[in-house]
């Protein structure tokens, strides 16, 4: 079983409150990334990791299809809502992680990084034009390593330690992310460009 985690604990302080609720195409952030780890059919239970306004989060945004952990330490960083979300998928065979704060992950991102299940790595992660990002495919036997994490610095040394297999997807996804109320902007506007262009 592949499962997948949202992480969506901060509280988004560059932003000025809880970024996940933030519109973008008419819903919040964290619906969008919901809706794209739920169109993969090869993960079959998700889970989202909440933490400051969690329950505003559950109130205002669309959580069907998910679980919800919560992440009583989300203060410590990044890696506690990746700990909390990792341990809710402890029999699972890898976890898909992602950010609630990256609208344009496609699923079609998405499933190219769960293909790499197979391979002798025991993590996958996106990259965007040789840029390292999400999601990140994490497997059973990193479980421990990321369960000793600490801090605001997620997986990254950890991945780097033990090597990933790369999945280029530029060319399916954009890992624009939205940290501030110009970013979200910003996204909004080149997502129309593009649509333009594509027309």
């Amino acid at each position: 079983m592949i499962g997948g985690v949202i992480l969506a604990a901060g509280e988004g302080s560059r932003f000025g409150g809880a970024k996940q609720l933030a519109l973008f195409r008419g819903r919040p952030l964290i619906e969008h990334a919901l809706a794209a780890a739920t169109a993969v059919p090869a993960i079959e239970r998700v889970v989202v990791v909440l933490g400051a306004d969690a329950d505003r989060v559950r109130a205002e945004a669309n959580l069907d299809g998910a679980e919800i952990v919560l992440a009583e330490d989300w203060r410590e960083g990044i890696a506690a809502s990746l700990r909390a979300g990792i341990g809710a998928l402890a029999e699972a065979e890898a976890a898909l992680v992602l950010l609630a704060d990256q609208p344009l992950i496609t699923p079609q991102a998405i499933a190219a990084v769960v293909d790499r299940i197979d391979s002798p790595r025991p993590a996958a992660r996106a990259v965007f034009g040789d840029e390292p990002g999400h999601p990140v495919l994490i497997k059973r036997e990193l479980y421990e390593s990321v369960a000793r994490l600490r801090g605001d610095s997620g997986a990254r040394e950890l991945l780097e330690a033990v090597g990933v297999a790369r999945v280029e997807c530029q060319h399916l996804a954009s890992a624009e992310d939205v940290d501030t109320p110009a970013d979200l902007v910003a996204i909004g506007r080149g997502a129309q460009a593009s649509t333009a262009l594509r027309g």
